[in-house]
């Protein structure tokens, strides 16, 4: 999942270390609010257990990356650790067994977009980049309080990582990465998969990192150090899964259906109109009440039960993000091909450098 050579160059740069074999390591990231209310909704207790406990539970999901990148870290040799940014829970629970205090009702800035039209929503979707500096002051982007900053700073004074992988760079913003290079922080590395936004002082990172080239041109043209780094399958998620179940999907589509996605939108509503197509993933309200995908929709799946689907189904839809362009390199192609579905994707022109034919455990197709 990792670019190891790129790290290791980043680090030969700095001299105040003469070996980087072993780097005490720090994950950041963060999780979707509809992810953490299924999570603790399905473990009654669990926001007032321990901060073990409630990190066990969150890694034991599945969902998104887990705790994938931290326990290759220390498969590596390296010291790791993970941190969940907006998870109100987990970080009261540290903050609470290291003497602070932390609320769960503290705001975290949560996005308002869902209150916009639908028509308005469609229309700014490609200015994002530009609008987001102005949405996360009127409060329609994500951003963590004052005081759950403060946790997040004890975290790395307590923990004391030489490097710092942020995975999360809406949450986290630059002013605050800004913070924790004045704790002692040597190396901080940024990692997105789409465009960046206008007017942010990338330079905050020593490195930014994404599967999307055009992300990373983006970068460069700010004068901001990037490289491509493209995703990869966990194999340790088959070894945590249950016995494959039998399929009984026809086609299916897992992910988000959004404003950012309109050639994916094109495509799964010619697919509904005629097969038997489920979804699982978000219905926004920009969508209109005439699409076929909202008789298609059976609600949401995270983690493990994201993986029984993929496997209940006998194909598996993907389709990229609009602003990908011609190259592939989104989550689902390795999810699904990871637990052996049958994956048909659209056509990118990067594909073969990504899968070699007849080999792992899925099927791939293209359109």
């Amino acid at each position: 999942m990792f670019c190891r050579d790129t790290l290791s160059r980043i680090c030969s740069t700095d001299q105040r270390r003469e070996d980087w074999s072993s780097m005490r390591t720090l994950v950041l990231n963060a999780d979707y609010p509809r992810f953490l209310a299924w999570l603790y909704g399905r473990h009654p207790g669990l926001d007032t257990a321990s901060y073990a406990e409630q990190m066990a539970a969150r890694n034991a999901s599945l969902f998104g990356v887990a705790d994938f990148y931290s326990r290759n870290f220390t498969a590596l040799g390296h010291q790791a650790a993970d941190v969940h940014v907006n998870n109100l829970s987990l970080q009261s629970a540290w903050a609470r067994e290291h003497g602070m205090t932390l609320g769960t009702d503290a705001g975290l800035g949560a996005s308002r977009k869902q209150r916009l039209p639908g028509w308005l929503q469609r229309t700014i979707a490609p200015l994002k980049p530009a609008l987001r500096p102005w949405a996360r002051r009127l409060g329609l982007s994500p951003r963590l309080s004052e005081q759950a900053e403060r946790v997040v700073l004890a975290q790395i004074e307590d923990f004391k990582p030489e490097l710092i992988l942020n995975q999360d760079v809406f949450y986290v913003s630059t002013g605050l990465v800004r913070r924790m290079r004045d704790l002692g922080v040597r190396v901080v590395i940024g990692q997105v998969g789409i465009e960046p936004t206008k007017g942010e002082d990338w330079n905050a990172y020593d490195l930014m990192l994404s599967q999307l080239p055009r992300v990373v041109g983006s970068f460069r043209a700010a004068g901001v150090r990037a490289e491509v780094c493209h995703l990869a399958f966990e194999p340790a998620v088959l070894d945590a899964l249950s016995l494959a179940p039998t399929p009984d999907i026809d086609v299916s589509f897992v992910g988000s259906v959004s404003e950012d996605h309109r050639d994916r939108i094109a495509l799964l509503e010619f697919v509904a109109e005629r097969h038997d197509l489920k979804l699982w993933g978000n219905i926004p309200n920009s969508l209109p009440v005439t699409s076929p995908l909202r008789r298609c929709f059976q609600g949401e799946v995270w983690g493990s039960e994201m993986y029984d689907v993929l496997r209940r189904s006998r194909i598996s839809l993907n389709s990229h993000i609009d602003m990908a362009g011609e190259e592939a390199g989104n989550m689902r192609l390795f999810e699904a091909t990871g637990v052996g579905s049958f994956l048909l994707t659209d056509f990118k022109r990067n594909l073969h450098t990504l899968f070699e034919p007849e080999r792992g455990r899925g099927g791939l197709a293209v359109a």
